[in-house]
């Protein structure tokens, strides 16, 4: 399901590869500028369409904000890790165009999200922010639920400096019991 915000007419809906390219220039920005990711080198649009296909191959969303069919923002969620003990546990991420930094992008990415996160049976969401300073990202998933996790002090070198990464999760439904899947 689409989500819409009547007040900004900012509409979430799935991704496609028609989207690479301003998908590409949205985390460029970000590689080159920021340190919310540890890439340094920035990728072209065949390999953020390669990602993003795997990422949509697995079943998992991958979604795009847009207004008046301008891409402002996207989200998707990934394998937490690759072992198939994780196969129930997702990394959220999000990155959105500067111009639409502060302006409730994010939470509809966000909430959009997690809603199909459940609905594919995920069970738990891990946020794994570059740079403890990066208030904008703790707060927005603060504001969902995650609960903070701990501080990985120093693990990446960017930009000259060493750099942060907070770990923060979100249970997305209860584990009970899983069936066995083979």
């Amino acid at each position: 399901m689409d989500t819409e915000n009547s007040n900004a007419m900012v509409k979430v809906r799935s991704a496609s590869l028609d989207d690479a390219d301003a998908i590409t220039e949205i985390y460029s920005h970000h590689v080159l500028h920021g340190i919310a990711t540890f890439e340094e080198i920035a990728p072209d649009v065949d390999d953020m369409a390669g990602r993003m296909s795997k990422v949509i191959e697995r079943g998992l969303p991958w979604l795009v904000a847009e207004k008046d069919g301008k891409v402002l923002g996207y989200a998707y969620a990934g394998p937490f890790h690759l072992r198939s003990a994780y196969r129930f546990t997702v990394e959220d991420s999000i990155y959105l165009a500067p111009s639409a930094f502060g302006r409730g992008v994010g939470s509809l990415l966000l909430a959009e999200l997690i809603e199909r996160c459940r609905k594919a049976g995920m069970i738990q969401m891990m946020a794994v922010i570059g740079d403890s300073q990066n208030m904008g990202s703790i707060s927005l998933h603060r504001k969902f639920g995650f609960s903070d996790m701990g501080i990985a002090r120093n693990i990446g070198f960017k930009f000259g400096k060493w750099v942060d990464v907070v770990y923060m999760q979100l249970e997305l439904q209860s584990p009970g019991i899983v069936a066995q899947v083979t």
